[in-house]
């Protein structure tokens, strides 16, 4: 237990701290030397690395039209179910983000317009790791459909001699993702950065990976012109505050839930009960025991803190500065604290609203801010998947009385031809 009060700032610093992440020099020079593999083999370097890395022993770069369509005949109804249910869910939530083109006349005879367009082709990255991620095609996938986009590009590796998950095909389809490729990686981003005769080249990309992926995507997005990408990316974390009434069990599964994500994954309890961080490290270890992934959640929450604040209001002004992916609210008249969150990328209020609704289901987008970028950055939403422009229109009359703030402007600039450019039109005579 960290009691926060009778910290030093040092300590206290150090209690906020995060993992390291591991993005040393090898692992950019190992991805700078799989660009240009990608750059001039394309497909080639995609099917040595499927065998490298992935131990494939007859890769393919591309998935049929037909396994496709054929994805939900190879489930269970019940987890084509859960699918469709969480497709929905999300679907709506976001169907509320689409944007709308805006007008106004900010004088007379000068029309300013904000028009929105879809980013034309897409890159999701669905990691592959220890067990297929459905949930994360469905976060990615419902936005870019959404948005409209022509080319949408799923990206995600095959290990052995396994197939393609089926759920992964089947979210694929609902979202309408028009390219399913089986590499993963930084090839796989080179591969949707750059293109290759079998993988379109997109001008976003868009989820979740390891060092080397996040490596790619972001010295991708400096040397490729017009490249994008979702946002940074760090291992994965929870803060739960927490008053005397919360369930000690509730929290400890809450923690354990993220634990179990990465040894590298972060987990923090911020409570105003002294008695009740000692019933969670308790029903910590009782969970712990029963957890297919407890090597996994034992490692990361040695990462990790209980800390005892001196009440709620500290907890969420600690909670700002840590910043967190996930916030979770397990107090009394959760509600009412609302106005107090700040830097969180997502936020789960009341004892019954855990972290896996998000991560699955409830609707919201489960692609967030980690490692601190809560600060700067949002939860991934529709609006990633446009791009905004800007429409004015003129009249003379428009123009003749807009100069007045045009002419003297260019003038203190020094940029004559700025000025030219109106006084030439307003002293035309052809009208």
């Amino acid at each position: 237990m960290f009691v926060w009060q009778s910290a030093t700032n040092e300590q206290r610093i150090n209690c906020l701290s995060r993992p390291a992440v591991k993005m040393g020099v090898k692992v950019k020079a190992a991805v700078e030397a799989i660009i240009d593999n990608v750059a001039r083999n394309g497909d080639d370097a995609l099917l040595g690395y499927a065998e490298q890395f992935d131990a494939r022993v007859n890769p393919r770069i591309r998935v049929t039209r037909s396994e496709l369509v054929e994805s939900e005949f190879a489930l269970t109804s019940e987890l084509k179910s859960a699918i469709d249910q969480a497709y929905s869910n999300i679907k709506k939530f976001h169907q509320l983000q689409l944007p709308q083109s805006k007008q106004i006349e900010t004088q007379p005879g000068v029309i300013c317009e904000l028009r929105y367009q879809a980013i034309e082709a897409v890159g999701l990255y669905v990691p592959g790791g220890s067990a297929p991620l459905p949930s994360s095609v469905l976060m990615q996938g419902v936005c870019a459909q959404l948005s409209g986009a022509k080319t949408i590009v799923l990206a995600t590796p095959v290990k052995g001699d396994s197939q393609i998950n089926p759920a992964i095909l089947y979210a694929a389809k609902l979202c309408g993702v028009t390219d399913v490729i089986e590499c993963g990686g930084a090839g796989a981003i080179a591969a949707m950065a750059l293109g290759t005769s079998s993988v379109p080249k997109v001008n976003k990309i868009f989820g979740p990976g390891n060092s080397f992926v996040t490596m790619a995507k972001q010295l991708l997005s400096q040397s490729v012109p017009g490249l994008a990408i979702d946002m940074p990316a760090g291992p994965s974390e929870v803060l739960v505050i927490a008053d005397s009434g919360a369930n000690p069990e509730f929290i400890a599964a809450d923690l354990l839930s993220q634990a179990e994500h990465g040894e590298d994954s972060q987990v923090i309890l911020l409570a105003s009960d002294r008695e009740l961080i000692l019933d969670t490290e308790a029903a910590i270890e009782r969970q712990l025991s029963v957890l297919s992934r407890a090597d996994i959640a034992k490692a990361a929450l040695k990462n990790s803190t209980l800390v005892l604040v001196e009440n709620i209001a500290q907890a969420f002004e600690i909670s700002a500065q840590y910043g967190p992916e996930h916030l979770i609210l397990q107090i009394r008249d959760a509600e009412r604290y609302l106005p107090l969150v700040k830097n969180a990328g997502s936020v789960f209020v009341g004892d019954y609203t855990p972290e896996s609704a998000g991560d699955y289901a409830s609707g919201t987008n489960h692609v967030l801010p980690t490692y601190g970028y809560s600060k700067t950055y949002s939860s991934l939403n529709l609006m990633d998947f446009y791009k905004a422009y800007t429409v004015q229109t003129i009249t003379k009359e428009g123009l003749r009385g807009l100069s007045t703030a045009i002419l003297p402007l260019a003038q203190a600039e020094g940029l004559d031809a700025h000025a030219n450019a109106v006084k030439v039109r307003l002293e035309n005579n052809n009208d």
